[in-house]
């Protein structure tokens, strides 16, 4: 097994003559393993062990294994400790996400702060599998189906090549000890699901079924570099740069699909309806647009609506995207620095910041309104525009639904329980008077609330 190691990581260049590493040394099989075979073939390298908190004593359990297993064999070991259920409840994430966002942070500080080269994680075939299955039911595209690669950035896998079973095999004849994870053998997390469930009802398809799904994962990485490459080149083709926009027409779109020399359909070419295969022309948008930090969902309700809604405007974070007669213009939004947005009016305006949608609507005799907490409906004649999107600011009040009085948006956010990166983070629909209409998600100011007398409606909708 250590000749087909040292074999892999020459074939992908993952360790330089020289280099320092970071082991990723969780004390589980995997990275217990990795690091016997860093030590073998010498590889000069420190541990970094994350406490989780997630298991009580068995937690604090696998950082004195980690330890103790550190200074019997010569190793700097670092560790670090967090309150992971916190993490994951503030910022609106999965326990496993969050576990995944903190030690990755964790691991790049760690990184710079001793100046080393690279991050070894112990992934390996398996994994790869699990990855692969999480990716699909997700509804991912090649980049995520293609599944991990060997060296991504600082993040290297030098066990990408091998499989538990291979892994597990090679602990036992070399008596390498570790600590086991009661909650990999339960079906609690996704990833488990797959792992106890999915995977052993598909190597009952067929024999050897996971070794075509390794060779096919080979060939879809390799395909998406490829791919990747293409695009690239496409894109650099189709985009233009004109001072601080980029601008992107339509014909571009035609320009893909049909013969260069039919001017004519080209010349006459103002929007995707007019392409006879549109789902490569969204593709070709989205590739685009989601280096900006456009999500898939604006992307979609971008080229849905781009025969008919010229003068709109959509925003990521950082940019500001226009609907033109002849093309999509692409800036990036100065605003977004001072953490506030101003929307305008028009017929049919919709505005996507932050994953919001604005829209303006006439009530009809069958309205029903909408109570959900990711919608805010509004009576349209009481507002005062351009209206604002902005962050809370010490002193702010607003006039909670269904309250009469006033209320300071702080207390209100006691209230509500907010912890302090949610009353950070939270935004707020601001009128050109001052007045709060919504603070988004949560409430909306009683004064602007939807009545009998109301005509025309403006509606708020967060897109997810």
């Amino acid at each position: 097994m250590i000749d087909r190691f040292q074999a892999y990581i020459n074939r992908c260049n993952l360790i330089a003559e020289g280099d320092k590493l970071i082991l990723a040394l969780s004390g589980g099989i995997d990275s217990m393993v990795l690091a016997d075979l860093l030590l073998k073939t010498k590889v000069d390298f420190v541990a970094a062990h994350c406490n989780f908190h997630l298991r009580g004593e068995e937690s604090d359990g696998d950082e004195k294994f980690v330890r103790d297993y550190a200074e019997r064999n010569g190793i700097q070991c670092f560790v670090k400790h967090f309150d992971t259920e916190k993490y994951a409840s503030e910022n609106g994430i999965s326990i496993e996400m969050a576990a995944r966002e903190l030690r990755y942070a964790w691991f790049e500080q760690l990184r710079q702060q001793l100046g080393y080269d690279k991050i070894a994680v112990a992934h390996h075939t398996d994994d790869q599998a699990e990855t692969f299955f999480i990716n699909l039911l997700r509804g991912a595209g090649l980049r995520g189906l293609k599944g991990m690669l060997p060296q991504n950035g600082v993040i290297i896998r030098p066990l990408l090549w091998a499989s538990r079973e291979q892994i597990r095999q090679y602990a036992v004849e070399n008596q390498i000890l570790w600590r086991e994870d009661h909650t990999n053998a339960e079906s609690v997390y996704l990833r488990n699901k797959i792992r106890n469930q999915l995977l052993p009802a598909f190597d009952e398809l067929k024999p050897e079924a996971r070794q075509g799904l390794y060779i096919s994962l080979e060939y879809l990485a390799s395909e998406n570099e490829l791919y990747r490459t293409l695009l690239k080149e496409k894109l650099a083709q189709i985009v233009e740069q004109d001072g601080d926009v980029q601008r992107f027409p339509y014909s571009a779109f035609l320009d893909c699909f049909v013969p260069r020399n039919d001017a004519k359909r080209l010349s006459e070419a103002k929007a995707p309806e007019l392409v006879e295969r549109p789902g490569y022309s969204f593709q070709l948008l989205f590739e685009w647009l989601r280096q900006y930090g456009f999500n898939a969902d604006q992307c979609r309700f971008i080229f849905e609506t781009m025969n008919t809604g010229i003068g709109n405007k959509y925003f990521s974070s950082t940019h500001q995207l226009i609907i033109g007669r002849d093309e999509l213009q692409l800036s990036e939004i100065k605003a977004v620095e001072n953490e506030e947005v101003q929307i305008g009016v028009g017929e049919d305006v919709i505005v996507l910041p932050i994953h919001l949608c604005f829209s303006k609507l006439e009530k009809t005799p069958d309205f029903v309104i909408d109570k959900s907490s990711d919608v805010a409906q509004l009576d349209f004649d009481k507002l005062k525009f351009p209206l604002t999107l902005r962050h809370w600011r010490y002193g702010d009040r607003f006039h909670p639904l269904g309250m009469k009085g006033s209320k300071l948006l702080s207390d209100f956010f006691v209230d509500q329980k907010f912890t302090e990166w949610q009353k950070r983070k939270v935004w707020l629909l601001v009128s050109a008077d001052g007045d709060i209409l919504w603070v988004v998600g949560h409430r909306i100011d009683d004064r602007f609330k939807i009545k009998k007398e109301t005509k025309t409606i403006f509606e708020c909708r967060m897109v997810k």
